[in-house]
């Protein structure tokens, strides 16, 4: 295998469960041209901003060599748009003429399988894709037998490698100047060790209430450990509710994706609901409590480090992306939450 190409084009959560996967196959093919098909805003996860030419392997670009940019999203948005078609022709172009010999969907939809199947490589998906035409696309279909989806992406990747693949491991780019911009934001805002907490989640049934948030910030203040909030583009108003549900004991950080990564692997915890941000941390090593509700967390729980996950079995499971609140996480009480941060801070969570 000289040329292998990895589809997943976002969000954050699921891309962080792929590296693993991609992880694997970097190991299995140490020699051969790794490419990852993503959406532009979640770039960073994979390469740190400039980093581009950087060799496959470095601190700044740990795993992939190249990147192909697929803004499936936004071309949603300005499909009638003349730059849209121009954006889209080129950037499909490009993928083609990389000429890779495999590509492996880990996405598993009807776009990617398409993608996949556009860039003329021989393709390989899931037996049972999240979206059933997918498979029409594949020319090798495998059947993953996992509940978690990190490690059925594993499964995926040891059907390329021809071994078993197991190992969890979370290649995150570390770029010097996100870590600089995180020591000087701590150092102004006169913070050493400090918790993360992030309200924000994919869609509405998922968040967690702002006021107990609020009230966990100051508990965390109270034991002496301050409180950062992360919120993403349109999430302003989740931060300020929980800094005024706080009473100030909590601190929104707006930052970018490269600096939220820096921002993490410093945190002594974190505390969410099922998002990219907790999935983040866990990847990198912190300790987590999750909060959970409609998902299932023996789907999409946190990997890779000490894990509290509280969810009431008032809680359907359901994937389907809507505000309506779920009475189950509502139920999660905030004393709840404190003890499982106090036994994880603890060490006492086994």
């Amino acid at each position: 295998m000289e040329r292998l190409l990895i589809l997943r084009l976002g969000s954050m959560g699921d891309i962080i469960h792929t590296l693993p996967a991609a992880a694997a196959l970097r190991r299995a093919f140490p020699d051969a041209i790794l490419g990852w098909a993503v959406e532009e805003r979640w770039a960073e996860l994979l390469c740190a901003p400039g980093a581009g030419g950087a060799p496959a392997g470095s601190l700044q670009k740990p795993l992939v060599d190249g990147l192909h940019f697929i803004n499936t999203v936004a071309w949603r948005a300005a499909l009638f748009s003349g730059e849209t078609w121009k954006e889209a022709s080129a950037a499909l172009a490009a993928l083609r003429a990389a000429q890779y010999e495999a590509v492996v969907d880990f996405q598993g939809a009807w776009k990617s399988a398409a993608i996949a199947w556009w860039s003329g490589a021989r393709r390989i998906g899931f037996e049972q894709p999240r979206e059933s035409p997918a498979t029409l696309f594949y020319d090798r279909r495998v059947l993953a037998l996992s509940t978690h989806v990190a490690q059925q992406n594993l499964e995926l990747a040891s059907a390329v490698t021809g071994r078993q693949e197991t190992a969890m491991s979370f290649p995150l780019p570390c770029d010097p100047a996100a870590e600089a911009w995180r020591e000087q934001e701590l150092r102004r805002r006169g913070i050493a060790e400090y918790a993360l907490l992030s309200p924000g989640a994919g869609w509405g049934a998922k968040v967690w209430s702002l006021q107990s948030y609020g009230e966990v910030a100051r508990a965390l203040a109270a034991g002496g450990l301050p409180a950062l909030v992360n919120f993403g583009p349109g999430e302003e108003a989740l931060a300020r509710a929980v800094q005024q549900a706080s009473d100030g004991a909590a601190q929104p950080v707006r930052c970018s994706l490269g600096e939220l990564i820096a921002l993490a692997r410093r945190a002594r915890l974190c505390i969410g609901g099922d998002s990219g941000p907790l999935h983040l941390a866990a990847a990198l090593g912190v300790p987590v409590v999750g909060i959970y509700g409609p998902t299932d967390p023996a789907r999409n729980g946190p990997v890779g480090s000490a894990a509290i996950v509280l969810r009431s079995p008032e809680s359907a499971t359901s994937y389907a992306h809507h505000d309506r609140t779920d009475a189950g996480l509502l139920s999660i009480l905030t004393g709840e939450v404190m003890a499982a941060a106090r036994r994880l801070l603890e060490g006492t969570h086994g």
